[in-house]
């Protein structure tokens, strides 16, 4: 299947799926309860009331005589399935109200408390139980916040390149962002990322790297600080458009500043001027291509020898005390130790990890 037509395909696959339109209904959590219980309460208080005006239909068998009381207590026992049987329908248009209203009532009651005691009681309770769980396994992580346009991108990238999704956890304040998230196997969370206790959630400070893409770059400036607040070695990369920002982001702690806008013109601009430019930079950005650009440290036999000696792949650059040194400069003649390579090798070559992995 080509390129296009899988693209057709998700989307008819979209197209068939009904989304209706809502609003989120801002309630507190004990208001929702409150609505609960008033609306069961309601329910009951109605069969009360229908028992009282049909009590002729009903016996005591204890007294002979059936009371208002003896109307809320058998509702009561009627209501809970309890039926001790000491005051018992006994006309025919008792049991036809006990039938045809009583009995739906029982079970939108039940329903209601069920799932009240499973909303503020079970659900959060294994909720805590599963985030405890996943929070003691997180370490040496992938931090994605923001899970729009560039955040998805990246994920599935991720994925492709042989992360494993249980290694990565988004966070997006909304929630159907965060459903496609998790349908790719992601761990999520629904939280604000400018706030402390939601990364101090997702433990940020154990993280491998954080990747912020807020879809605003004010908003995307702000959560780089609170992260570096909290996280003061781990490496961030930040998204930004608009090319006034990448100063701010910088400031704010990002190790890297990706301006989608410019790299947008980079591939224009390469078009322009051949064929083939703009295609072998997409080649390069994805590791569906041919070939991919791998930054790894310096190898141990690699020590002593020129850039261009590589073996793995075409050594392009190094990073040595924080500066950048081409294939052509004199200080890529001798990799030293602590040295940073980045090269471009053919997708389907082994990846140091692989070698390594194989040898042992």
């Amino acid at each position: 299947m080509s390129e296009g037509e899988k693209r057709n395909s998700v989307r008819q696959s979209r197209a068939k799926r009904f989304t209706p339109l809502r609003r989120a209904v801002k309630v507190p959590v004990w208001g929702d309860l409150g609505i609960r219980l008033g609306l069961a309460f309601s329910l009951i208080m109605t069969v009360v009331l229908i028992h009282y005006a049909d009590r002729d239909g009903l016996v005591d068998n204890v007294d002979g005589h059936v009371s208002f009381l003896d109307v809320v207590y058998f509702t009561m026992i009627s209501i809970t399935t309890t039926g001790f049987g000491d005051i018992a329908p006994i006309s025919d248009r008792s049991r036809l109200v006990e039938a045809l209203i009583v009995t739906p009532v029982r079970f939108a009651v039940l329903f209601i408390f069920v799932g009240t005691a499973y909303n503020f009681i079970i659900k959060r309770s294994w909720e805590k139980f599963r985030m405890a769980r996943i929070q003691s396994q997180l370490s040496d992580h992938v931090v994605v916040l923001g899970f729009g346009v560039s955040g998805s991108e990246a994920v599935s990238e991720l994925i492709e390149r042989g992360t494993d999704p249980r290694e990565i956890v988004v966070m997006d304040p909304n929630p159907d962002r965060l459903e496609q998230a998790e349908a790719l196997g992601c761990n999520v969370i629904e939280a604000d990322a400018t706030r402390d206790d939601s990364l101090m959630a997702v433990r940020i400070a154990e993280a491998q790297t954080v990747l912020v893409s807020a879809g605003r770059d004010d908003a995307s400036i702000l959560i780089v600080l609170t992260v570096r607040h909290l996280a003061p070695n781990v490496p961030i990369s930040v998204v930004v458009r608009a090319s006034d920002n990448e100063l701010l982001a910088h400031q704010a702690g990002a190790d890297n500043v990706i301006n989608p806008v410019r790299f947008t013109g980079l591939l224009l601009a390469g078009s322009a001027q051949g064929a083939h430019i703009a295609d072998y930079l997409a080649d390069l950005a994805s590791v569906t291509g041919r070939v991919q650009l791998v930054e790894r440290p310096v190898r141990p036999e690699e020590i002593g020898k020129s850039l261009n000696e590589l073996t793995s792949g075409k050594g392009l650059r190094i990073y040595r005390n924080g500066g950048a040194r081409g294939f052509w400069e004199d200080e890529a003649g001798a990799l030293q130790a602590g040295d940073i390579v980045v090269e471009i090798r053919p997708t389907d070559l082994p990846t140091a990890e692989d070698e390594i992995s194989s040898s042992s």
